[in-house]
C-alpha cells in the first residue's frame, strides 16, 4: 500500500533545480564576459598593431625627408658654388658715392606740445540764478568767476606749453645741425678721398679697393676675405693677395639616403675626381671674381692693371708648418679683362688661357704655384686686412670692422647683415634677435674712434632706434664712453660697448681682435698702486628701508663741478683714475658701498658728493618714496664702524636725490654736510648740474 508525499521532497527538488538554473546561468555569463574581453583584447592588439605600422610609416617618412633635405641643401651648396662667378657679376659695382650719407634729418615732431589747449567758452558757464533779480545777479557774478579763474589756468598752462614747444624746437635744431654738421664732415671726408683716389695716393687706393672687396655683396657666406695689397703708382698696378677657400668648401658627401633595415643615414661620397674638378673650378672664379671687383670698382681708372696672387692658409705639405700656399696667380691689364664676358665662361679656361694666369694642377694636394709680384716687391705702404693672427681693431678697414661686428653678433645667435653704405640713416649693423620675449630688432652702429665717443653720438643713436622702431640699440668702439653717455643710456633700450668689452666679446665667442700694437693690458700708475694697496680708507655703507633699487654714486668735485668725466664714480665707471675713489660691493647690511681713501683724494678737490638714484631697468615707474630709514656707516679699512650719517629721506616723484657731500676743511679734515636737494628727472638731471654732458 502506498504512501502519499508530504510535498516536502519536490519544495527541495524544486529549489535545487532553480539552484541549478541560476549556476548555469552564471556560468553561460561569464563565458560570454570571457568572450567578450577576449574579442576586445584582439581588437585592441589588432588597432595597437595597425598604429604601430603607421608611426613606423610616418617614422621612415620623416627620415626619408631628413635625407632628401640634406642632400637637397648639398645639392644647393654646389649649385652656389658652381655659379658663383655668374652670380657675381650681376651684384652692383662698389663706388665711391655709396659711402656719402644723405642728408636727411629726422622732421621736427613736437607730438601733442604741437596742437594748442584749448580755451573755455564762457557760453558753457551758466548763471545759477533764482527767482529774485538779486539771485540772478549773485549767480551770474559766480558763473564769471568760474570762467575767469578756468581762463587764467588755461592760459597759464598755454604759455607752458609753448614755453615747453619753444625749449624743444632748440634742443632740436641744436641736433639737427650738429647732425648736419656731421653728415657734411663725412661727406667732405669721402669727397677728399675722391681726390686721393683720382691723383692715385698710394694708401687711398689700397683702402678704397679693400673696402670694395669687403663691401662686395658677391660672395657667399663662409668664404674668406683676408688681403695684403700694395699700389705702385709708377705702373698704375695693385698688387694684392688674396685668401681662397680650402679644399672643405666642396662637399665631400653627395647625397644622403636613409636605410630602415639598418635605421640610420647612408652617405654617398662625391666622386674624387669631380671634387677635385669641381674645387679647382671655384678657385678660378674666386680669382676671376676678385679681378671683376676690382676693375668694376675703378670708377676714376686709377688701375692700369692688377697682379694677383691667390693663396690658402693651410699646413704646408713640406714643412709641416702653416703657411700661406700660393695655388693661383695672375697679372691682368684692364683693356684685356673688359673684353672678357665673365657670366658665359669657362672659370678654369678663361684663367689659364685668356687672362694667361696659373692655377695649381693639384690643389686639393696644395701643389704651390709660384707667385709673380707680391705685395712686399712694392715697397713700402703694404696694408694687410683680415687673418694674420690678433687684428689691431683700430688700423681695420672701415667696411671690414663692421663685417666683424656683424659677425659678433651671429656668433651669439642673432641674424644681422651690414647696410649699405649710402642711406643708411647711421646704421651699420642691422640684427634680429630671434627670442620672443626679450628679443626683436637691433640697430648697431659702429665707432672706429681712438678719443672718448662723444654723448650726442649717443643721443643720434637713440634717435634712431626710435625712428626705426627697433627695440633695442648698440653703440660698439675701439675706444670708450664718458660718464655722460652713460647717464644718458641708462634707463633706455640702449647699449655702449666700449673698446675693451668689445675684445673680450671677441675673444669669448672665437673671434680674433686686439685693440693697438700690443694686447698686453695697460700697466697701472704709481697713484693708482698706492691707493689700492693702501690701508688708509674708509667704507661708507649706504643702507636704506623699501624695496626701491637704487644706484649709490660718487662724484669728486670742485665747489659744485666735478673735477672730471673720470671724477664721477657710477655703474659704468667703478673708480677714479687715481682709484682714491671707487665702488665695492656692501657688506654687513648695506646695500651699496663706496670705498675712499680722504688722504689720496686730488689736492684740487674740496668735497666729495654721495647721490642716490632710482635704477630705471629695475624699478621704471617707480620714484623715491621708498627711500625711508636711509643712513650711511662710516667705516675703517677693519670694519669697524666710527659713525652713522643720517640722510634725507626720498620724496614722492623724484627719482634722484643728493644724500651729502664729505668737505674738506681748511686744516684738511673732512666733514659730513647732509643733502636733500631731490631731482625728478632722475640721473641725468642730478650730474647735469655738477657739469656732466649728457647726451
Amino acid at each position: 500500500m502506498s504512501r502519499r508525499s508530504s510535498g516536502l521532497i519536490g519544495v527541495w527538488a524544486e529549489a535545487q533545480r532553480q539552484q541549478q538554473r541560476q549556476r548555469e546561468a552564471q556560468n553561460r555569463a561569464w563565458a560570454q564576459g570571457q568572450r567578450e574581453q577576449e574579442r576586445q583584447q584582439r581588437a585592441q592588439q589588432r588597432d595597437m598593431a595597425r598604429l604601430h605600422r603607421e608611426q613606423q610609416a610616418a617614422y621612415r617618412q620623416r627620415r626619408e625627408a631628413d635625407a632628401r633635405e640634406l642632400t637637397e641643401e648639398l645639392e644647393a651648396r654646389v649649385g652656389a658654388l658652381t655659379g658663383l662667378l655668374a652670380s657675381g657679376c650681376r651684384a652692383a659695382a662698389f663706388r665711391t658715392a655709396s659711402l656719402t650719407r644723405a642728408e636727411e634729418i629726422e622732421p621736427f615732431a613736437p607730438g601733442q606740445l604741437a596742437s594748442p589747449l584749448p580755451m573755455p567758452d564762457v557760453n558753457r558757464y551758466p548763471a545759477q540764478g533764482g527767482w529774485t533779480a538779486s539771485r540772478r545777479a549773485q549767480g551770474q557774478q559766480e558763473a564769471q568767476a568760474r570762467y575767469q579763474h578756468d581762463l587764467r589756468a588755461a592760459q597759464a598752462a598755454e604759455a607752458q606749453r609753448l614755453q615747453q614747444l619753444a625749449t624743444y624746437r632748440r634742443q632740436y635744431d641744436d641736433w639737427a645741425g650738429a647732425r648736419r654738421a656731421e653728415i657734411r664732415r663725412h661727406n667732405a671726408g669721402v669727397a677728399e678721398m675722391a681726390a686721393a683716389l683720382r691723383s692715385g695716393e698710394p694708401d687711398t687706393v689700397v683702402e678704397y679697393f679693400s673696402a670694395a672687396l669687403y663691401a662686395s655683396t658677391a660672395w657667399p657666406e663662409g668664404l674668406p676675405r683676408q688681403v695684403k695689397a700694395a699700389f705702385d703708382p709708377a705702373g698704375r698696378q695693385l698688387v694684392l693677395n688674396w685668401e681662397l677657400p680650402g679644399y672643405d668648401v666642396v662637399p665631400e658627401v653627395k647625397s644622403v639616403r636613409y636605410l630602415p633595415s639598418a635605421d640610420q643615414d647612408k652617405e654617398s661620397p662625391r666622386p674624387a675626381t669631380q671634387r677635385r674638378n669641381l674645387y679647382r673650378d671655384v678657385l678660378a672664379q674666386c680669382v676671376l671674381l676678385v679681378l671683376r671687383d676690382l676693375f668694376a670698382a675703378d670708377e676714376f681708372g686709377t688701375l692700369e692693371s692688377v697682379a694677383l696672387n691667390g693663396f690658402v692658409d693651410d699646413v704646408d705639405p713640406a714643412t709641416g708648418q702653416q703657411a700661406q700656399i700660393f695655388l693661383s696667380t695672375v697679372m691682368v691689364a684692364r683693356r684685356d679683362f673688359n673684353g672678357l664676358n665673365l657670366e658665359q665662361v669657362s672659370a678654369v679656361d678663361c684663367l689659364v688661357g685668356a687672362v694667361r694666369g696659373q692655377l695649381s694642377a693639384r690643389p686639393d694636394q696644395r701643389v704651390a704655384v709660384r707667385p709673380g709680384r707680391i705685395p712686399e716687391d712694392v715697397g713700402a705702404g703694404v696694408v694687410s686686412h683680415g687673418g694674420g693672427g690678433e687684428p689691431d681693431l683700430l688700423e681695420m678697414d672701415p667696411v671690414e670692422f663692421e663685417g666683424l661686428v656683424a659677425e659678433l653678433f651671429r656668433a651669439r645667435g642673432m641674424q644681422a647683415v651690414t647696410t649699405q653704405r649710402s642711406n643708411d640713416g647711421g646704421v651699420d649693423v642691422e640684427a634680429l634677435d630671434p627670442d620672443p620675449i626679450s628679443g626683436g630688432k637691433i640697430i648697431v652702429q659702429v665707432k672706429r674712434y681712438r678719443s672718448t665717443v662723444p654723448p650726442s653720438a649717443v643721443r643720434d643713436l637713440y634717435g634712431t632706434v626710435q625712428g626705426a622702431g627697433a627695440n633695442k640699440g648698440v653703440l660698439v668702439t675701439t675706444s670708450g664712453f664718458g660718464p655722460g653717455s652713460y647717464t644718458f643710456a641708462n634707463g633706455k633700450p640702449l647699449t655702449l660697448v666700449s673698446g675693451t668689452e668689445l675684445v673680450d666679446l671677441l675673444g669669448r665667442y672665437g673671434l680674433r681682435g686686439r685693440l693697438g700694437a700690443s694686447a698686453v693690458p695697460a700697466q697701472r700708475t704709481s697713484a693708482d698702486a698706492t691707493a689700492a694697496t693702501t690701508d688708509d680708507y674708509n667704507v661708507l655703507g649706504m643702507s636704506w628701508s623699501g624695496g626701491v633699487a637704487l644706484d649709490v654714486c660718487a662724484l669728486v668735485c670742485r665747489g659744485g663741478r666735478v673735477l672730471s668725466d673720470d671724477h664721477f664714480v657710477f655703474f659704468n665707471n667703478t673708480r677714479t683714475p687715481d682709484g682714491s675713489v671707487s665702488a665695492v660691493p656692501g657688506s654687513a647690511g648695506d646695500k651699496a658701498a663706496i670705498r675712499v681713501s680722504f688722504e689720496g683724494l686730488p689736492e684740487r678737490a674740496d668735497r666729495l658728493v654721495l647721490v642716490a638714484a632710482v635704477d630705471p631697468e629695475v624699478n621704471p615707474d617707480a620714484d623715491l618714496t621708498g627711500f625711508t630709514d636711509a643712513g650711511i656707516r662710516l667705516r675703517d679699512a677693519r670694519g669697524t664702524e666710527l659713525d652713522r650719517l643720517d640722510v634725507s629721506d626720498g620724496r614722492a616723484g623724484e627719482t634722484a636725490l643728493v644724500l651729502g657731500s664729505f668737505r674738506r676743511r681748511g686744516n684738511g679734515d673732512w666733514e659730513f654736510v647732509i643733502g636733500g636737494k631731490g631731482y625728478p628727472g632722475g640721473l641725468e638731471a642730478l650730474v647735469q648740474e655738477y657739469g656732466i654732458e649728457v647726451g
